[in-house]
C-alpha cells in the first residue's frame, strides 16, 4: 500500500533468535517484517515458554501496541530479519488521515483473533501429528500470498525445541512427530525447510479448513 510505503522506516537487521520488544515493555514504535520469520510468545514462571504465532514478511506482528501501551507478550525472530520500525506517532497520524489504512489494521487485526482462536483448537484438541502438520499447512497458505513457496517446499524456520513450544510438547516429543511424519511419507522437516511428500495425506492428516485464514477475496 503506497500509504506505508511512504512512511519514514528505520531499517533495522536483527540476528536470529533476538527479542524485538518485551513482555512489559512500552513500545514506542511498530514494526513492519520485511523479510524473515518472527514469533509471539509467552514465558510461564518456570521459564516453559508457549509460541503463540508465527509471523511472516509483509506482516507488522505488534501493531497491537500502538492502542495497548505495554506488551503483554515477547516478539522475537525465528530467523535473522529485516525489520522496518515505524514510529507510533506517524501510525496514529496516518489513521486519523486515511479511513482506508485503520480499516485494513481493523480487518488484519480480526484475522489475528481468527489464526488465535484457530491455533488454541490445534494446540488443545489434535494429536501431535495433527498439531504439526496443521501448524506447517498454515503457514504454507501464507507463504503462497507473497510467493514465498518454490515447488512443494517452503521454509518453516524453527527448532525442534521450538516446534514443540508452538505444539505444546517438548523437543524430545516434537523430534519423534518429525521422524514419524517423514517415516510416513508424509512431509520431511530439514534444515529449516518442510518438503510435502503426500499431499494428500497431508491434508487429511491436518485436516485443515483454511477460511479463518481470510485469504479468499469472496471471505
Amino acid at each position: 500500500m503506497k500509504e506505508i510505503e511512504a512512511l519514514p522506516i528505520a531499517v533495522r537487521q536483527y540476528p536470529a533468535d533476538t527479542p524485538v520488544v518485551r513482555d512489559g515493555e512500552r513500545a514506542t514504535n511498530c514494526c513492519l517484517i520485511a523479510d524473515g520469520f518472527c514469533a509471539r510468545s509467552k514465558t510461564i514462571s518456570s521459564g516453559r515458554r508457549q509460541i503463540l504465532s508465527i509471523h511472516i514478511p509483509g506482516e507488522i506482528p505488534d501493531l497491537m501496541s500502538l492502542f495497548l501501551h505495554v506488551m503483554d507478550h515477547d516478539l522475537s525472530t525465528l530467523a535473522p530479519c529485516t525489520l522496518g520500525f515505524i514510529s507510533h506517532e506517524t501510525l496514529r497520524k496516518l489513521h486519523q488521515r486515511s479511513p482506508s489504512v485503520a480499516e485494513m489494521f481493523w480487518r488484519d487485526t480480526l484475522i489475528d483473533a481468527a489464526m488465535f482462536r484457530e491455533w488454541i483448537v490445534n494446540v488443545g484438541q489434535r494429536p501431535a501429528p495433527a498439531r504439526l502438520a496443521h501448524v506447517m499447512i498454515e503457514l504454507r497458505e501464507r507463504l503462497r500470498v507473497i510467493g514465498r513457496l518454490d515447488g512443494n517446499s517452503f521454509e518453516m524456520p524453527l527448532t525442534q525445541e521450538q516446534i514443540g513450544e508452538a505444539l505444546g510438547i517438548t523437543g524430545v516429543h516434537a523430534n519423534r512427530v518429525i521422524k514419524q511424519l517423514r517415516q510416513e511419507g508424509i512431509v520431511e522437516l530439514h534444515r529449516g525447510r518442510v518438503t510435502v511428500l503426500d499431499e494428500r495425506k497431508f491434508l487429511d492428516l491436518a485436516d485443515f479448513d483454511g477460511r479463518y485464514l481470510h485469504q479468499s477475496p469472496t471471505l
